[in-house]
């Protein structure tokens, strides 16, 4: 049985463990919150069952939940500079026992698993021999995480977002910028500095699994108003950056006409 109310609270608990008041603490948190109504209304928009959308809640309350000790450890979002921050989170979850806080039953461990294991990971790399059940919350919660990520680069401020002021001053790698435009697909172990990552960010268009997500994007205009954010220094990167915007909203406009 999976009561939401119960981990909902488990999460304030938890979370009580660690500074409120550090912006990049409480992104998180406003975060999960978002993606796990996300998860749960894009599993009602697919007529999914209950106990399906109460777990697509669940998974979405726990899958960053390795994120508030990355900040703690290593004062970074950054995987690569630090730790996975989903391995992490299995680790706090079920090596450590925190799971039993959050749900009772054990009947859905290997799907949260599973699903948290992989909603961070490169689209070719997902675990394969996944069953229909655990590829359908692996989806979900791969979509409801990037579709919250890309509203929050609207709002969140530079700095506890992309944890630099100097974005503007960057260039574009040409590798980065060859892989948004022939592969559809960025390696982040290819990424040189925090303009890629933002590429990278605007490359999650290409990865989404259905339209619920990306329609919110595309209505809110969610691309656009992070490109407007910046005022790059750079001419390369300006041009650059104008060429993916008409990538990203030819491709958006297609692709949901299209599933309409």
């Amino acid at each position: 049985m999976i009561d939401i109310k119960v981990a909902k609270e488990a999460l304030k608990k938890y979370v009580k463990n660690y500074d409120i008041t550090n912006p990049q603490i409480a992104l998180k948190i406003s975060h999960i919150e978002r993606v796990s109504k996300i998860s749960k209304d894009m599993a009602i928009s697919l007529k999914l069952s209950e106990e399906d959308i109460q777990l697509a809640e669940l998974i979405g309350l726990l899958h960053d939940i390795g994120r508030f000790e990355q900040i703690k450890r290593y004062n970074t979002f950054v995987d690569r500079f630090s730790i996975n921050h989903a391995e992490l989170a299995i680790e706090i979850l079920f090596d450590n026992g925190l799971i039993r806080e959050f749900i009772k039953d054990e009947k859905y461990d290997k799907i949260i698993k599973l699903a948290i294991i992989n909603h961070n990971k490169d689209k070719n790399n997902i675990t394969e021999g996944l069953s229909e059940k655990e590829l359908l919350h692996v989806k979900l919660i791969r979509d409801s995480d990037k579709t919250d990520i890309i509203y929050l680069l609207t709002i969140e401020d530079k700095k506890t977002v992309w944890e630099t002021n100097n974005l503007e001053d960057e260039k574009i790698s040409e590798e980065i910028y060859r892989e948004f435009i022939e592969d559809k697909n960025i390696n982040y172990k290819k990424i040189k500095n925090h303009v890629d990552l933002l590429v990278a960010h605007f490359a999650y268009v290409f990865d989404f699994n259905y339209n619920y997500g990306l329609k919110i994007i595309y209505e809110n205009k969610y691309y656009n108003k992070i490109y407007n954010r910046f005022k790059f220094k750079e001419k390369s990167t300006k041009d650059k950056f104008e060429n993916i915007m008409n990538i990203i909203n030819k491709y958006m406009k297609e692709r949901i006409k299209e599933k309409i």
